[in-house]
């Protein structure tokens, strides 16, 4: 039988002294509870309980065996409490893995927006720019961008789509002017990936249909945050997520680059261990962020300004005409 509901039945029939109540408690036959407390005699090679027509009364073993079965029984009620508050309630340790840049510029908001509303979770965050096994790491939950997560029977659940920009501080375009097409970023500086993290080709679609490129890279990294901060001082000419960069873009930190051509997109999923059993921390944490990026796109209100194509076009084509006349004033006057 059930050792364990062997056990709620000693006790149980211990703390009533009748085995006739005890089974009335636990809607169970006389016979069903005898066989019980039996079953456990027989494993423990020992009588438990003396027993008369009359009377029952608990043997020497038969007490110490009902304390600490009261306590063990006890701290197991404990602990599916404890499992079953955190199924139902938000609460407990959440490990969190992301790729580096994006976790870096994304998550700050995410975070403070949810641990307002769920303040007795404490997410533990892993910032990684490696391939990661979901599993066997013991992360709760992570972001995907490209590969990074490799781990099998995992959950994917889309969150936006982000763009690669190819952009250029106005400082750089008045020295070395515009860049109209995508095959100029082989003559242009420019500042790109390890060919490892990205190849060394980039494939663009427009007008005139696809055109392959090996930008002249000048400053090659492994980390696009570096990069952005070299485009951002005049060095050359970058590819960089739309979620790193949109902020820059607005301020005319940087400009737009190449509006009609196109780069493939960015998805951007979140990626989790099964749909089963899921516990309510990370159940809510999901909903948060598809929420949140439901709202506005992977970089907020710098990417809606991306998302609007005219008003892309527009702000990138007035900054290079201006960019235009200042070098061609600057001609004129040399």
């Amino acid at each position: 039988m059930d050792q364990l509901q062997s056990m709620r039945v000693f006790v149980k029939v211990a703390d009533l002294g009748s085995f006739a109540r005890a089974a009335a408690q636990l809607d169970m036959s006389n016979a069903v509870v005898t066989r019980h407390v039996a079953d456990l005699e027989g494993r423990l090679d020992t009588r438990l309980m003396n027993r008369t027509t009359r009377s029952l009364s608990l043997t020497e073993a038969g007490q110490v065996y009902l304390e600490r079965t009261r306590q063990i029984l006890e701290e197991l009620d404990d602990a599916e409490q404890m499992v079953l508050e955190r199924t139902h309630e938000p609460i407990g340790t959440l490990r969190i893995v992301a790729p580096v840049v994006f976790g870096m510029h994304n998550f700050g908001q995410v975070l403070r927006d949810y641990t307002q509303r769920y303040p007795r979770v404490i997410p533990d965050i892993t910032l990684v720019d490696r391939s990661v096994d979901l599993v066997e790491e013991g992360f709760d939950v992570g972001i995907a961008i490209a590969r990074n997560i490799r781990s099998a029977s995992v959950v994917s659940r889309r969150l936006t789509t982000g763009c690669l920009v190819v952009c250029a501080a106005g400082t750089y375009l008045q020295r070395h002017g515009p860049v109209e097409h995508p095959s100029s970023l082989a003559t242009h500086a420019c500042l790109t990936l390890n060919p490892g993290m990205s190849g060394d080709e980039h494939l663009f679609e427009g007008p005139d249909g696809q055109t392959r490129v090996r930008p002249n890279s000048v400053i090659l990294a492994n980390n696009t945050e570096m990069l952005r901060q070299f485009a951002l001082q005049g060095m050359g000419v970058a590819i960089l997520p739309s979620y790193l960069i949109g902020k820059d873009l607005e301020r005319g930190a940087l400009v737009p680059l190449l509006p009609d051509y196109q780069l493939a997109p960015i998805d951007i999923h979140v990626v989790y261990p099964s749909r089963r059993y899921m516990p309510a921390k990370l159940r809510t944490f999901i909903d948060h962020l598809v929420e949140h990026f439901e709202e506005g796109p992977a970089d907020g209100a710098s990417e809606r300004w991306l998302a609007d194509a005219d008003g892309a076009v527009l702000a990138g084509s007035l900054t290079l005409e201006a960019i235009r006349k200042s070098a061609e004033a600057d001609r004129q006057q040399a």
